[in-house]
């Protein structure tokens, strides 16, 4: 079955490629004319720091929004995201009556885990920006790198590990947003999820895929303690039995490392799995709490990631999880101990040696 799969995988990509030669030709040209000038770019004079990636989706940018958060933490920070899956438009600051379905799920997560920080969406970068200079000393964009309008003075860009590990092609035939050359725009790279069996030579080797100038620093998630839903208490994974049942829900991009991650503590996994920012549905809760109670297994968990947890929120599903154990896995990036050093120092030194005598053009 897997062979079959693959097999029609392949041959998808096959008709998609003439399309793929033609979005690429759009993307070169797009990016040539704000290389030229051609097209107007706007920097700003103050702290802007871009966390981005070249292919959709899953590379791990909220994690590392959160690692600047607490590395930048003596400074008044700002974090605007286009906030996808909201159902508004335009320039929204986060605020009490704020949910997923105003500003998104991840900065939902962002403004309910870090209060002193302000969250902002805004499809226009630049708009967002303008709105949120005068009372803050830096600025972190979510997922912006190729928002080209907004010229950030320090960009970090995101490498999966296992992705970089195969040829990848442009949207529609693959996930790459544009040529795998637009790395050279970064000022950092930051490889995610390496797994723990990568060696040294592994990762030199990862390494040679970027030109003598770019030298990546790796990292690898970190999975945390869960958290209820509704009563915020903690658990710790290893107080979950062996054998105990897992119904897993999520909608994000890759959820393959959190499954093998499950898996590797014993437990089963029953997966309920959606797309990207999806929106549950009474109807996919119902359906998910009926398995559960169903299930005739002693011991059993329902689980899901930190940023499905933003959009369980929304009403007419948490009575339909209330009396259940459900919880959350936030995760952190921990940033190997050779390359995080030189990482945290390049980026503080970034900011606090930023002078405000830069030019808007």
């Amino acid at each position: 079955m897997r062979i079959f799969e693959t097999e029609m995988i392949n041959y998808l990509r096959l008709l998609l490629f003439p399309f793929s030669i033609v979005y690429g030709l759009i993307i070169l040209i797009r990016n040539k004319c704000y290389d030229w000038g051609w097209f107007k770019s706007q920097s700003f004079d103050m702290p802007v720091i871009c966390v981005g990636n070249l292919v959709v989706g899953g590379s791990g940018k909220t994690p590392v929004t959160e690692y600047l958060v607490d590395l930048l933490a003596d400074y008044k920070i700002a974090i605007l995201s286009r906030g996808y899956g909201r159902k508004t438009n335009g320039f929204i600051l986060a605020d009490p009556s704020a949910t997923a379905l105003t500003i998104g799920d991840e900065p939902m997560q962002y403004y309910r885990k870090f209060p002193q920080v302000t969250v902002a969406v805004c499809e226009d970068r630049v708009k967002g920006i303008t709105q949120l200079q005068g009372n803050h000393d830096l600025i972190l964009l979510d997922d912006a790198f190729q928002h080209r309008r907004v010229r950030p003075g320090f960009n970090i860009l995101l490498f999966e590990y296992h992705k970089l590990l195969k040829t990848q092609f442009l949207l529609p035939a693959g996930n790459l947003r544009e040529h795998f050359s637009g790395y050279k725009r970064a000022q950092a790279i930051l490889v995610t999820k390496t797994p723990a069996s990568a060696g040294d030579a592994q990762r030199q080797a990862l390494s040679k895929r970027f030109d003598q100038g770019w030298v990546p620093a790796f990292s690898a998630l970190q999975y945390q303690d869960l958290i209820h839903l509704y009563t915020s208490q903690s658990m710790a994974m290893a107080k979950l039995p062996v054998n105990t049942v897992v119904y897993l829900l999520t909608g994000i991009a890759n959820p393959a490392p959190l499954v093998g991650y499950l898996k590797s503590g014993g437990t089963r996994v029953i997966h309920h799995d959606y797309a990207d920012h999806h929106a549950f549905t009474s109807t996919e809760i119902s359906r998910l709490a009926a398995a559960f109670r169903q299930d005739k297994s002693t011991e059993k968990i329902i689980i899901t990631t930190e940023k499905d947890a933003q959009r369980l929120s929304a009403a007419g599903l948490q009575e339909l999880l209330v009396d259940l154990p459900v919880y959350f896995l936030p995760i952190k990036i921990n940033i190997l101990a050779k390359d995080k050093l030189t990482f945290d120092q390049n980026v503080i030194n970034y900011v606090s040696s930023y002078t405000r005598n830069r030019t808007t053009y």
